[in-house]
């Protein structure tokens, strides 16, 4: 697939999530390139807050948005619509993470929150943009941000923040046949963020969950910061490295203009992982390797 983009300037740039974290880091950088960035986001203090800080990059406005809502999504649409008359680049990002568990001890409320945000925020995004997007005719790109763990190797202790990135990982590729067989002049890319521990709110994830969702039985352990994992590793002897989200969006940038499929720190690392997990397949073996730093462990 070749790239659509090239010049993001005056271009419109939708991304979920964008608040904090990696979605903050997407709207600096797609700032910076001359783009008009709109961020979406449930946490409507930090969007301010974020909004602010970042018009001193270039234009950036914030729109409150609930990714698990479909009419939320899609006013966020018609309002950027209305405003701009066109989205160019759509990044689907938002996400959030249930704590650690074995599966049987996982509630009904872990899966049904996070499939909300990860999985059923993408597909509202992808409800409310494309359509607008194949009308509008213009050259365009669409990123969902999954993750190694689960689109390409589950962290076992994960099992419902991977399972959801799974289908992620699976929604996107469908995406991507179905607009390539429409001759449509959108790209479509699957993000998988890694390189290192994020240091993103997705740590405390839990400060924005429904209290209509909150777990069934409460937690067994407090929620461990970046910090705090870093920490007990180097307790251990070990060290766990920390990927700056700049590097991660710059990432981006430079996969929508080449035109990649999955936009990731290491691709050959990546595939050489799949290649790992086909032969287990081959011997009749559960595909999954284990974390060799213990990670949610």
């Amino acid at each position: 697939m070749s790239g659509f983009l090239q010049d993001f300037r005056g271009r419109v740039v939708v991304v979920t999530g964008g608040a904090s974290g990696i979605g903050r880091a997407l709207g600096e950088r797609f700032a910076a390139a001359g783009a008009r960035v709109v961020l979406a986001d449930v946490e409507a203090e930090a969007l301010d807050r974020t909004v602010k800080e970042l018009s001193f990059v270039g234009e950036v406005a914030g729109v409150r948005t609930d990714v698990t809502d479909p009419a939320s999504v899609e006013a966020l649409a018609a309002e950027v619509y209305e405003r701009y008359g066109a989205v160019h680049v759509l990044v689907n990002n938002a996400g959030v993470g249930a704590p650690s568990a074995k599966v049987w001890e996982t509630t009904p409320n872990d899966w049904r929150w996070v499939h909300a945000v990860n999985v059923f925020g993408v597909a509202h995004g992808v409800q409310a943009f494309v359509p607008r997007m194949l009308a509008g005719g213009e050259p365009g790109h669409i990123v969902n941000t999954s993750s190694g763990d689960g689109a390409v190797n589950p962290l076992p202790a994960a099992s419902v923040y991977a399972a959801s990135k799974a289908a992620v990982s699976t929604l996107t590729e469908c995406l991507a046949v179905q607009l390539r067989e429409e001759a449509a002049p959108i790209g479509v890319s699957l993000f998988l963020p890694g390189g290192g521990l994020l240091d993103t709110g997705l740590w405390t994830a839990d400060r924005n969950r429904p209290d209509e969702l909150a777990r069934e039985r409460p937690r067994t352990t407090p929620a461990l910061t970046v910090a705090q994992l870093v920490e007990m590793t180097a307790a251990k002897g070990g060290r766990l490295p920390v990927q700056p989200l700049d590097e991660l969006a710059e990432q981006v940038v430079e996969g929508i203009r080449n035109g990649a499929y999955c936009i990731t720190g290491d691709l050959a690392a990546t595939a050489a992982t799949l290649r790992d997990r086909a032969d287990r397949w081959s011997a009749g073996l559960c595909p999954t390797v284990v974390d060799e730093h213990g990670i949610l462990s």
